[in-house]
């Protein structure tokens, strides 16, 4: 028998390999096999949903903005109308998690507009000026499925869609009955109501959220949104309901659950590591985790300041994006100075020693070269 003391010391080497392992394909999260959740829905309940999205596109409150226009008649913040939704890319995308993009690609739907302002946004080209051609939801339907079947792609990814809810419900229900057979992926910032979040409920197979910022005077100041860490916390919440932690089959694919991501922002680490507090107290600590690494500044980061009034000693009116004013007592030579700069190596490890702190163990490992993350 084993001494005590033996016994302790082998207990202490488990838990180590445990809290280094990054095996993510054992039970609980292996599967067979899988059939996409909206291929479960009754045709009854399709037809609920098919009614709703008319209807929240009259009334539409299906983000935090809840703008509570007619986008058959106006458009609200996002300036997306009701009949189509402009999109700028459909095409295979191998700029994913391994585990969505897989070696065929992700077949990702890159949706024209949003519903934030983030003043260092990644992609502004496609959010902020809104490039790209309209599309019916039935032509998104057809655009799934030449994906599927020329594309050879492992998902349908739909990347900023939290302002066309409607449009996507009906996209897939439509899919679905051209043939669609493969996993939904809800691509979003978390600035989602919990009204879409029920409509999306049973179309959804992988939520992939990013939660960005944890302080109201950040979203407020960065993100143009007031209680966006708020709205992160329930959406999230509720995404997890819906499709528990993340799955995979035997080929390494992720088929169903939740994956969250938190870009790495330049004097935000603290921030980053409230939202990993939060996730493993709040979350299951089987949550998968992406702390990303590629912020750079974009957008109006860097940029030269608009001033409508600048005197020596008198406040400097600066005209923010949407054509807000703020003021600032002391005038920078650029626009969001303190973000203007890459992140570093000891705030990204902060990071993720905060959220192994807080009991979270699966994380996206960044590949090591400059290639694509195969």
């Amino acid at each position: 028998m084993a001494s005590p003391r033996k016994l302790s010391t082998a207990i202490s080497l488990l838990s180590s390999a445990l809290r280094r392992r990054q095996l993510h394909l054992a039970p609980p999260f292996l599967l067979d096999d899988y059939t996409p959740r909206y291929q479960h829905l009754s045709s009854i309940d399709a037809s609920k949903k098919r009614s709703a999205a008319y209807a929240h596109l009259k009334n539409c409150n299906l983000c935090p903005r809840f703008c509570g226009v007619n986008r058959y008649e106006k458009t609200g913040v996002c300036l997306i109308g009701a009949e189509t939704a402009k999109v700028s890319v459909i095409a295979p995308h191998f700029g994913e998690e391994p585990c969505i993009q897989g070696h065929n690609g992700s077949g990702s739907v890159f949706f024209s507009g949003c519903n934030l302002r983030c003043v260092f946004c990644q992609n502004h080209t496609i959010a902020h000026q809104r490039n790209g051609f309209d599309v019916t939801p039935k032509e998104l339907a057809e655009w799934y499925i030449k994906l599927q079947d020329v594309g050879n792609v492992h998902n349908i990814n739909l990347i900023t869609p939290e302002h066309v809810v409607p449009q996507v419900v009906l996209s897939i229900l439509h899919a679905r009955e051209l043939g669609l057979r493969l996993p939904i992926v809800y691509n979003t910032s978390a600035f989602d109501s919990l009204d879409s979040l029920d409509l999306l409920d049973g179309l959804v197979d992988i939520y992939l959220p990013d939660f960005k910022v944890w302080d109201n005077a950040t979203s407020k100041r960065l993100l143009k949104a007031d209680d966006y860490a708020a709205t992160a916390r329930d959406s999230i919440k509720k995404m997890h309901e819906q499709v528990g932690d993340l799955c995979f089959t035997s080929d390494g694919i992720a088929k169903k659950g939740l994956l969250v991501r938190h870009l790495v922002m330049p004097g935000k680490e603290s921030e980053g590591q409230q939202i990993m507090h939060w996730m493993g107290s709040n979350l299951s600590r089987d949550t998968f985790v992406n702390i990303m690494e590629q912020y750079h500044p974009d957008a109006h980061v860097g940029k030269s300041r608009r001033a409508s009034r600048s005197c020596e000693g008198s406040p400097l009116i600066v005209v923010e994006p949407g054509g807000e004013r703020s003021v600032e007592s002391r005038p920078e030579s650029r626009r969001y100075e303190d973000i203007n700069r890459s992140i570093t190596a000891t705030e990204i490890s902060s990071i993720r020693k905060a959220a192994e702190h807080a009991g979270l163990w699966r994380f996206v490992e960044h590949a090591r070269h400059e290639g694509f993350n195969l």
